[in-house]
């Protein structure tokens, strides 16, 4: 049976490193918005050998989630990972002048899709005993990260309460603590920082991958 991969996010950053590493041993179903990345994120998994399935979707639209969700078990029968990166990130201010916008932005990317989604893709791992994956960034509290640091916890809240509910049942919730690395995201927050020493995107994305094949990289 082949083992599927989903992944939210999956056109550039931690999302495509880690859908590129999780090829061929996983057939990649990769969700994004960005065409274009996700035509390059499925060059590269076919030059590893490996097959993904495209899915430009914006994961806050409920009705394109659910239709992803049904089409998935009617395909494959389940999923054996969902790794979940979708993330907005607004662009740091006091926290007094955050926007509305960038408010509910941040609040559909970084918190509703996350609910909305483990709703619909635990079924999906139930089926096959998968697992999900959440990457952590612990901004709360900082100076201008208000809008980002309090969705992004909110995010990593509703994930290790699941992760706590599911212990015994499943499906096993993995949250996993990225090395920085030279994202759009990180640019946006720290412009003009020395991405000579940060660490590699892809070499990151392997290290993340076999984490959770539980050996050391």
């Amino acid at each position: 049976m082949t083992r599927l991969a989903l992944v939210t996010g999956a056109s550039r950053g931690l999302g495509a490193a880690m859908a590129e590493a999780l090829a061929p041993e996983y057939h990649v179903l990769a969700v994004a918005r960005t065409v274009g990345g996700l035509e390059e994120l499925d060059d590269r998994i076919r030059a590893r050998g490996g097959e993904a399935t495209l899915a430009p979707m914006d994961v806050t639209d409920d009705g394109a989630m659910q239709h992803l969700c049904r089409t998935t078990f009617d395909r494959w029968g389940g999923a054996d990972l969902w790794v979940h990166t979708a993330i907005h990130a607004a662009a740091l201010t006091p926290t007094q002048m955050v926007e509305g916008k960038a408010w509910d932005s941040s609040v559909a990317v970084n918190l509703e899709a996350t609910r909305r989604l483990i709703t619909y893709v635990s079924p999906l791992l139930a089926a096959r005993g998968g697992r999900a994956v959440f990457l952590d960034d612990d901004r709360a509290g900082q100076p201008y990260f208000g809008c980002y640091g309090a969705t992004k916890a909110a995010q990593m809240a509703l994930a290790r309460s699941w992760q706590g509910e599911t212990v015994r049942t499943g499906p096993e919730v993995v949250i996993l603590e990225p090395r920085p690395v030279p994202t759009a995201l990180r640019a946006r927050f720290f412009p003009g920082e020395d991405t000579g020493a940060l660490t590699p995107l892809r070499e990151e994305g392997a290290r993340l991958v076999a984490r959770l094949a539980g050996t050391a990289h």
